[in-house]
């Protein structure tokens, strides 16, 4: 996706935004955002959006292409004290019955964890920010093959990493997407566990932080 961007110039520049989500409630035109630029060789635009200032004045982190990176940080740094302990990290690694690439997969001395990342930056208001931004049938085949892992015996782990600095609470936004809450419901009941980090985003530096809630109880909207 492209998205043109104003300098403080005026110069107009059309860059990447690697986000397939709807960004419902982060785009506001002519706000405030911060970008990435690039000289690297073969690529046909300058940079990309990285965070965006919502209509609430909060920031969003919509580089979808950047939470991976930044749990895999949360975990090796033990902010993520959840899936602390762990001998090994690898990063989108094959696996399951419909032929999907776990986003990490974490040794321990007793067996394994799949862990499944998701950005998430819907606001409904009071801090509470929800996933999906849109309808996610790639999400729900994730929730089944995370199902499946515990069913093996392994240990499973969905982590929301929510890059909006008015994130208080994170839950499903079953108005969006019912299929998802009802799966996601199943794989909390089937032992996969949900974990949703906060980050502090700035113009030096995008990094998870501290824990926030979850829960299913905020109604979406």
């Amino acid at each position: 996706f492209l998205v043109d961007v104003r300098l403080g110039n005026g110069e107009l520049l059309t860059l990447h935004c690697p986000n397939t989500g709807s960004m419902k409630n982060c785009l506001v035109e002519e706000s405030p955002c911060w970008i990435s630029l690039t000289d690297k060789p073969g690529r046909k635009l300058p940079g990309t959006l990285e965070i965006v200032t919502t209509a609430n004045g909060d920031l969003a982190g919509v580089n979808t292409g950047r939470p991976n990176q930044l749990v895999r940080e949360a975990i090796e740094n033990g902010t993520i004290a959840e899936l602390a302990g762990y001998t090994g990290i690898r990063s989108e690694v094959k696996y399951g019955a419909e032929n999907s690439r776990i986003d990490l997969l974490l040794d321990y001395s007793d067996g394994l964890c799949y862990v499944e990342v998701k950005n998430v930056t819907l606001e409904a208001g009071d801090g509470v920010i929800l996933f999906p931004d849109a309808v996610t049938a790639r999400g729900t085949k994730h929730l089944r093959e995370l199902m499946a892992m515990v069913a093996m015996g392994h240990r499973a782990a969905l982590v929301f990493c929510v890059q909006h600095s008015g994130a208080r609470v994170a839950a499903p936004a079953t108005a969006i997407d019912p299929v998802y809450t009802a799966t996601l419901k199943e794989a909390v009941a089937a032992g996969v566990e949900v974990l949703a980090y906060g980050c502090r985003l700035s113009a030096e530096e995008i990094a998870i932080d501290r824990k926030i809630a979850f829960t299913f109880d905020v109604p979406s909207r």
